[in-house]
């Protein structure tokens, strides 16, 4: 058996959105390694509850972060997003002086679902009102903007445990 194939997820002649509004003065945009000196303060500032969401299925963020390996990182996301593989946007204030978040658009891992997407904020903004409009934004985007028919919220439909607890997708498409 095969894997399907994350590059077939996607119609070929479809864009990805490059600058997407959010709330007012906030706006979410691919990331790549450019972006680390933001990046890197995000993430080691809320480690310990990424590592709660992300740390079982993905490994990250690791406990030693250096800048070299999310530059790296960052690289991947970066060629991921231009071979329409994977996407990782960030959540910038409209100055682009502070990553606040980002969104995983990814290709299905698991059965029953065309795209597993994920979202976070900083731990200075959980609960609170950029949160709420992030949490209320990413499925009306992702259905008005996205070309994927039965799109999984890992952590809202499901929580992370029951996803991994999901079968592999092996073979074919979801």
């Amino acid at each position: 058996m095969t894997t399907h194939d994350p590059a077939s997820w996607l119609p070929e002649d479809w864009d990805h959105p490059t600058l997407v509004p959010l709330a007012e003065g906030y706006h979410l945009r691919p990331m790549g390694p450019a972006d680390v000196d933001l990046d890197l303060p995000a993430v080691r500032g809320s480690r310990d509850r990424l590592w709660s969401i992300y740390g079982e299925a993905w490994g990250w963020p690791p406990v030693d972060l250096t800048r070299e390996a999310d530059i790296e990182d960052l690289a991947h996301h970066e060629a991921e997003i231009a071979a329409h593989e994977s996407f990782l946007y960030g959540l910038f204030d409209s100055a682009e002086t502070e990553l606040l978040g980002c969104v995983y658009v990814d290709p299905p891992a698991k059965v029953g679902a065309d795209a597993e997407i994920s979202w976070w904020v900083v731990d200075r903004e959980v609960d609170g009102l950029l949160e709420a409009a992030l949490d209320a934004f990413v499925p009306q985007w992702i259905a008005g903007q996205w070309p994927l028919r039965a799109p999984r919220y890992v952590g809202r439909d499901l929580t992370w445990p029951e996803w991994l607890a999901l079968p592999d997708l092996v073979g074919e498409p979801a």
